[in-house]
């Protein structure tokens, strides 16, 4: 009775692995062929890699909307990480009544939809003279409700004595978060990461509305495009989702270990 519970549970989780990872396989698939040949339903791979490329290059700004959604996703991650984890540390480790009412009020921020605030925002960039930057797109999200509140219950577990010891020896706040706090959290670092340039990298709308210059768009604006106009070709479609997908992939592939250290930490 064993093994055949054993072997229905191995052939659940054969036909759940299987469902997850086709959607992948045909994308890969589909951008080795021509959009006749995936019309058709081929699952073979096709001879087309080389054209549907040359077909991506000659149509689109391939390599500057790579730069662009690399470099947008980079800062956005670094700034979001530094102000976020002050603002976790500082919540947690100067704790009062106050700074509970206020992540209280942070929390609840999250329920209130982008679309709400996206007018006043795009109003706000554009006084500023600010369309067509990093600094605009990174603005909404540079702090966080969410980051704020994952450092904050990660500091939780942070050892006290440590900051107690190192005040005793007359190590500065600064000093104690930088030399400190940073990298015994690298974890939730890496937790943080992840999340922040997969959102970043992965952003449509906000980009969508600043981003008005062709020479600032991002992956995901070129995608768009690629299935606005009359006529989609499918093959490069999924090439460029297929390039598109690779920076996030190889990221979470790096950090995927101290990825799940960092989220357990944090519901601990």
């Amino acid at each position: 009775m064993s093994r055949i519970i054993r072997a229905t549970k191995y052939l659940f989780l054969s036909v759940i692995a299987f469902l997850s990872l086709f959607p992948f396989f045909w994308m890969l698939n589909s951008a080795t062929n021509s959009s006749v040949d995936i019309l058709t339903g081929t699952l073979l791979p096709g001879n087309h890699l080389g054209e549907n490329y040359q077909t991506l290059l000659a149509n689109t700004n391939l390599i500057q909307a790579l730069w662009n959604s690399f470099r947008n996703a980079v800062v956005a991650t670094i700034a979001s990480l530094i102000v976020c984890s002050i603002a976790g540390y500082g919540f947690e480790i100067y704790h009062d009544r106050v700074k509970d009412r206020l992540m209280v009020i942070l929390l609840l921020s999250m329920m209130v939809p982008f679309a709400v605030i996206m007018i006043p925002l795009f109003m706000m960039i554009g006084k500023a003279n600010l369309m067509n930057t990093t600094t605009a797109f990174i603005l909404p999200t540079i702090s966080t409700a969410f980051l704020i509140f994952l450092f904050r219950q990660s500091t939780r577990g942070f050892p006290s004595e440590i900051i107690e010891a190192a005040r005793i020896e007359g190590m500065g706040e600064l000093g104690i978060f930088i030399k400190m706090y940073m990298p015994i959290m690298r974890s939730t670092y890496a937790a943080a990461a992840v999340i922040t340039f997969m959102s970043a990298w992965n952003s449509y709308l906000w980009p969508l509305i600043i981003m008005q210059k062709e020479a600032s768009k991002t992956m995901p604006l070129l995608i768009a495009n690629l299935i606005s106009g009359y006529v989609i070709d499918y093959g490069v479609l999924m090439l460029a989702v297929t390039i598109s997908i690779l920076p996030t992939v190889i990221i979470f592939l790096i950090l995927q270990k101290n990825f799940a250290e960092g989220i357990i930490t944090s519901i601990k």
